[in-house]
């Protein structure tokens, strides 16, 4: 594994393990509890990710996480999101770090945010490059969904974006880390500046962003 996935991966489990099961996390609906084993399932259940691709096989894959939810010890369940096996699809040593890098930054925020009292973590350069690169391309898939031109600029001065056409009247304005979460649906628990017509703001605000 490489440096940012891993690195991210290990701050999640100590504070999962820290906060315990049944701590709220941004995700509707989950604890602790919840989340660590969806990220257990995804790693070592293949099958349990068809819902994302047919939607009538969600309840499925949801079946196989609440399964695995109450099946073993909460710091069993820790210990698998700690140590991914080698041969998963989606955690294997040559793919980590495209697929976990801002998976997992994502997911640690969605415990560190889950409750009143939290601030965006100081992310070094390299790190927040990394998760640029990676909000860049699922920002322009989960963007497509408005229906709207918008544009999306990096505050630091990485770069910027336009998805829906280039007449784009709103701009979203953010730090890397904070747009990522923004781009993956977490809209209300991120740390971003939006600028345009305030019928269109309001609209990209409360869009289903999540892929």
């Amino acid at each position: 594994m490489t440096a940012f996935a891993q690195s991210e991966r290990q701050q999640l489990a100590d504070l999962l393990l820290r906060v315990g099961p049944d701590e709220p996390t941004l995700c509707a609906g989950w604890t602790t509890r919840d989340l660590a084993a969806h990220l257990v399932v995804r790693e070592r259940r293949p099958d349990s990710a068809a819902g994302l691709i047919l939607p009538p096989l969600r309840a499925y894959g949801e079946r196989i996480r609440l399964a695995k939810a109450a099946a073993q010890p909460f710091p069993e369940i820790v210990a698998e999101v700690r140590n991914p096996p080698w041969w998963s699809l989606v955690s294997n040593p040559l793919i980590d770090e495209l697929a976990n890098t801002v998976e997992f930054f994502i997911h640690h925020e969605d415990v560190r945010r889950g409750k009143d009292g939290w601030q965006p973590r100081d992310l070094d350069e390299p790190h927040s490059r990394a998760i640029w690169r990676a909000a860049q391309f699922t920002g322009k898939i989960a963007l497509r969904r408005v229906r709207m031109p918008v544009r999306v600029r990096e505050a630091n001065g990485y770069g910027e974006f336009i998805v829906g056409g280039v007449d784009a009247q709103v701009t979203v304005t953010a730090p890397a880390g904070e747009l990522a979460m923004f781009l993956s649906g977490r809209q209300r628990a991120a740390r971003a500046d939006l600028d345009g017509p305030a019928e269109q703001v309001r609209r990209l605000r409360d869009a289903r962003l999540a892929i």
